[in-house]
């Protein structure tokens, strides 16, 4: 069973959301907050296995309480996905810097949305091909300054090529057959590679991937 917590400052929508999630024999509604410091109080006390949470909200917005979410290790089983009304661009970096494992616009269509709760459960990243390209673009437009990640240095050859399969938005299947590989040895060398980078999933190890210099939006 999937436990899930709804975090949005608009009633009717949680009763939308929840209404939605309440017809999935393998997904269960823990609690709902309204705003962000409810939330963290109450992932503490539910520890569900998918936050939704709005990106905009009283007292604690979404992209802080995805941060304190991500700071805390007690809640490190705690996977969230960040809901808005706006467009991807504006929050895209913000909200996997914060941790998040991706974002879901709220005009999403059903069958998409209990996919994504599904995969986020998994703790694989929401980065679909078209949201790893919009970080892209977003580079282009003003990259930052490559900065040393720590633990790059410890990558094999064979994991860095992971890494930069996955930033480029690769599923672990579609990276064992660019790798020739099978799919249970490319999800070994990416698991590796997060363990050894310290990050929490696969969407801070795209932004850490971009931000290192070991993928750049013109190649690399």
């Amino acid at each position: 069973m999937i436990r899930v917590l709804l975090v949005d400052d608009q009633p009717l929508l949680r009763s939308g959301f929840r209404a939605l999630l309440d017809l999935e024999d393998d997904i269960e509604v823990v609690a709902e907050a309204s705003d962000g410091q409810e939330a963290l109080a109450l992932a503490r006390t539910h520890r569900p296995d998918v936050a939704l949470v709005d990106v905009r909200m009283p007292v604690v917005d979404g992209i802080e309480t995805t941060r304190r979410i991500a700071a805390d290790p007690a809640l490190a089983g705690v996977h969230v996905v960040i809901l808005t009304n706006y467009g991807l661009d504006e929050y895209v970096l913000d909200a996997l810097r914060a941790g998040a494992a991706g974002f879901l616009v709220k005009d999403v269509l059903p069958e998409d949305f209990l996919h994504a709760v599904r995969v986020a459960a998994r703790g694989d990243a929401l980065l679909a091909p078209s949201i790893t390209r919009r970080l892209v673009h977003r580079y282009l437009a003003q990259p930052p300054p490559a900065v040393a990640g720590p633990g790059l240095a410890e990558l094999t050859v064979r994991e860095r090529e992971a890494v930069v399969l996955v930033a480029r938005g690769l599923s672990n299947d579609e990276i064992a057959g660019r790798m020739v590989i099978s799919p249970l040895t490319a999800k070994t060398h990416v698991n590796r590679a997060m363990t050894k980078l310290g990050v929490r999933d696969r969407a801070q190890l795209v932004v850490l991937a971009y931000e290192s210099g070991l993928v750049t939006p013109n190649g690399g």
